[in-house]
């Protein structure tokens, strides 16, 4: 995975002008954008040795990337909310200190709407295609397994594989309204519950699937875990900049 995160910089061909991720640590009642004049880093996590408490990612912020944010969901009847003081969390800055390890690139954070409708993310994701179009890239930072009670142990790993295997034909469905139609009811597919318990981790797939303009899936990552299945999604690979992991 680490190789992986590495070679995104690279495989795109080109920086993008700003990423805007959508991570499976942040919940709001309404899609909600960082607006903080300088980011800061949300240490979301316990138990980690102590210099990972200590990491910086002095990425700039982009007062125009949030701004078009929020007007393109306006424009496609969807509220949103801003947020000054959030720092970026870990689902931001653990990937893209090995992306851009530079801090180079313009980030922006925005959230996932509370009750995880999988058709609401892929609606919002609908919503940012002009973004992707201006030259941003929308990552979705989550996990494609995510069971944590069950991921340091043997149990699951069928479930994984099962779901997994699911995942990548829905995700790389040649047809826009099939994949949609196939996400949309993910919670049907073999060991969708076993993998996702709660379905925070997987929802950023959906904004990066909605935000594909019809572009097909590709994956582009593919490992295992402790034993569990996990893979990655990219959209409009390589031309246009659209990425889930």
């Amino acid at each position: 995975m680490e190789a992986y995160l590495r070679g995104i910089d690279g495989a795109l061909g080109r920086r993008p002008r700003a990423v805007l991720v959508i991570s499976g640590h942040w919940e709001c009642p309404r899609p909600t954008v960082n607006t903080a004049a300088a980011h800061t880093l949300l240490f979301d996590y316990y138990g980690f040795p102590e210099h990972t408490y200590r990491l910086t990612y002095p990425a700039p912020v982009s007062p125009q990337v949030t701004a078009r944010v929020r007007d393109l969901l306006a424009d496609a009847g969807i509220d949103s909310a801003e947020e000054a003081h959030r720092g970026l969390d870990h689902g931001v800055f653990v990937p893209f200190l090995l992306i851009y390890p530079d801090a180079s690139v313009p980030v922006v954070q925005l959230s996932l709407k509370a009750g995880l409708d999988a058709a609401e993310h892929l609606a919002i994701g609908r919503a940012l295609i002009p973004l992707r179009e201006e030259g941003a890239l929308i990552a979705g930072s989550g996990m494609s397994y995510h069971n944590l009670t069950a991921f340091f142990s043997k149990r699951g790993n069928e479930d994984s594989e099962r779901f997994d295997e699911w995942l990548h034909a829905a995700a790389t469905a040649p047809n826009e309204a099939e994949r949609a139609e196939k996400l949309i009811a993910w919670q049907r597919a073999p060991g969708a519950a076993a993998s996702h318990p709660h379905p925070d981790h997987l929802l950023p797939l959906m904004v990066a699937a909605g935000a594909a303009d019809g572009d097909a899936g590709v994956r582009t990552y593919n490992d295992h875990i402790f034993g569990k299945a996990v893979s990655g999604f990219q959209f409009g690979w390589p031309e246009s900049a659209v990425r889930a992991r």
